[in-house]
């Protein structure tokens, strides 16, 4: 308990609770405060026996850690943990991440690539549910500035509904709603939502919107899946399925360790319908 509030004040807004009953906890280490080039978060799970017997499990979440990056970081966290057995070991976890982090940002490596890539990949997601619309590519709050109108600048912040969390092997998920008539306000309610760092935290946060357009005659949707391959289009799919419109839903995911496979999708759709019946 004391090292976790001591955490809490080195760190700030840059430490996250996630769950404290399960003792998982989110880190955010850059290479320096004003505008870091390098970014990594640290996901870690306290078990019972921790630090006296057990170390803690751990997740390194960033869209450029692969590969031998990624080994090499592993090790030297295990390493730190095999010279410090019995003692609290997170806060030189958090600053060997830093050290490697500015070592980065002082070399010659090239600037990371944003992309955000899933944990898991199954052999047969498939096609199942391409739809026709061309999910978005870049940032999704900036492509959807460009999609609204500076008219709309002062619409009014829809309510926001949270759901009940799922947890399945460590892995939480968190449905959101609002209401929505316009992109604006899928762009703000988005924003607000992203304001909450323990949202902000999460590994991935996946959503999808539909609102018609009564002039037209037409939906209006689109989808996102920050990195969790093709759970956008399903959740999308779903909404489809319910013939729900002028909605946004938003599930967040925070991996928790342990790959669940094709599981993650139901919990996906599961937190987005509950939400959607509530």
């Amino acid at each position: 308990i004391d090292e976790i509030e001591a955490l809490s004040s080195i760190y700030g807004d840059d430490w996250c609770v996630v769950d404290e009953d399960e003792k998982i906890y989110c880190i955010k280490i850059s290479d320096c405060l004003d505008q870091p080039k390098w970014t990594l978060c640290l996901q870690v799970i306290l078990p019972p026996g921790y630090p006296t017997a057990e170390p803690p499990i751990y997740q390194l979440n960033a869209p450029w850690l692969r590969g031998q990056d990624y080994t090499k970081l592993a090790n030297s966290l295990e390493e730190i943990y095999v010279q410090n057995l019995g003692e609290s070991i997170l806060y030189l976890w958090v600053e060997k991440i830093r050290e490697v982090l500015v070592e980065k940002a002082q070399s010659s490596d090239p600037e990371p690539d944003i992309k955000k890539t899933t944990e898991e990949v199954d052999e047969d997601d498939g096609d199942d549910f391409l739809l026709d619309y061309q999910p978005i590519q870049e940032d999704p709050i900036k492509m959807l500035s460009c999609m609204t109108s500076e008219s709309q600048e002062d619409e009014e912040l829809p309510p926001i509904h949270h759901g009940n969390p799922i947890t399945d092997r460590r892995s939480t998920f968190q449905a959101h709603l609002a209401p929505v008539v316009t992109t604006r306000q899928v762009k703000r309610v988005l924003e607000k939502l992203y304001e909450n760092k323990k949202i902000a935290s999460a590994t991935h946060n996946i959503y999808a919107y539909r609102i018609y357009c009564e002039d037209k005659q037409t939906f209006l949707q689109d989808c996102e899946d920050d990195g969790e391959t093709a759970a956008g289009g399903r959740l999308l799919h779903l909404m489809q399925i319910l013939n729900v419109h002028n909605v946004l839903v938003v599930v967040s995911r925070w991996y928790g360790g342990i790959l669940l496979g094709p599981d993650r999708f139901k919990h996906i759709n599961n937190c987005a319908r509950n939400v959607l019946v509530e």
